[in-house]
């Protein structure tokens, strides 16, 4: 049975708090593990969420700020000390390379696993996997950027009423599934289209093309809301986002599911989080993320 979900490892930005690790969110999707900025402590927070190495398929990190990246180690690490059996793809931006390469090999180990680096300098697909493709864009921060999105192929729902007005029962179901026409009738004709999801990972940024284009019709979307509506010249100076503006994004762009995540240690209410999304007229399912929450990503439509 396939499994699609989000494990939240951890929230804070910039600093850890009492109560909120450093940044780490883990894509469970079907088979594979798609992990998104490791920041410091996610070892640590993999092993309370019940995540293990050898779930780990890709590493994406969006950029080279330490409560996004710091953990790379630790997670690498782990990675060929449990001998993974499998590559490990990791991707971040190009310029960053000489911070990958220090986090890779920050301390002696032994390498058991192949760490394929896979560094991104432009927008676009960065892997075709058959089940899904993995894109990403240019975000707007005072280093460089990058967020991903995750888009499942569409596929067709087979629509009963009229594969009985036709005749089609059993084992032809399957056929004309593989075939695409069975006794001269067309799977069109007895099918709708069933649109993929899609998953987008949104991280520090000011308000920019690449954020659109990554929320853009998303069944989820995981999203910075560092600060409240109150300080948005600070969240404009350095390069993030409000919670009303993230839910606006998520408005605009018909996200079904809105995760906020990142928040700054100077606040400690974060029922205001969800107060100021639903103001800025986002009516979707909502979730403020904490640490080790698990979210499941939404039935397909």
């Amino acid at each position: 049975m396939s499994v699609r979900e989000l494990v939240v490892l951890g929230t804070a930005s910039q600093v850890p708090t009492r109560h909120r690790n450093h940044n780490g969110y883990l894509l469970r999707w079907d088979g594979e593990g798609i992990l998104f900025d490791p920041g410091e402590g996610t070892q640590r927070q993999m092993l309370r969420a019940g995540v293990a190495a050898h779930d780990l398929n890709r590493i994406c990190v969006t950029h080279f700020h330490g409560d996004h990246s710091l953990g790379l180690a630790g997670v690498i690490q782990r990675i060929n000390l449990d001998k993974v059996p499998h590559p490990v793809t990791a991707h971040y931006p190009r310029s960053g390379q000489r911070f990958f390469d220090r986090l890779r090999y920050a301390t002696a180990y032994r390498e058991t696993v192949d760490i394929e680096q896979m560094p991104v300098g432009e927008d676009g697909v960065l892997a075709d996997t058959g089940g899904y493709t993995l894109e990403a864009a240019r975000l707007s921060h005072p280093v460089e950027s990058y967020g991903y999105r995750l888009v499942e192929p569409d596929g067709r729902r087979m629509l009963p009423e009229r594969l009985a007005a036709h005749g089609i029962k059993g084992p032809d179901v399957g056929r004309i599934q593989r075939d695409g026409v069975l006794g001269g009738v067309s799977l069109e004709e007895v099918s709708e289209i069933r649109r993929g999801q899609r998953f987008a990972f949104v991280m520090d940024t000011r308000l920019c093309d690449g954020v659109y284009a990554l929320a853009d019709g998303c069944d989820m979307l995981v999203i910075e809301s560092t600060f409240l509506e109150k300080d948005i010249e600070l969240a404009v100076e350095h390069g993030h986002l409000t919670a009303g503006q993230a839910a606006r994004v998520a408005r605009d762009c018909g996200v079904r599911h809105l995760v906020l995540t990142h928040f700054s240690q100077r606040y400690t209410e974060p029922d205001e989080f969800e107060r100021q999304a639903r103001a800025a007229g986002f009516e979707g399912e909502l979730t403020v993320a904490h640490d080790l929450l698990r979210v499941p990503v939404p039935k397909r439509r």
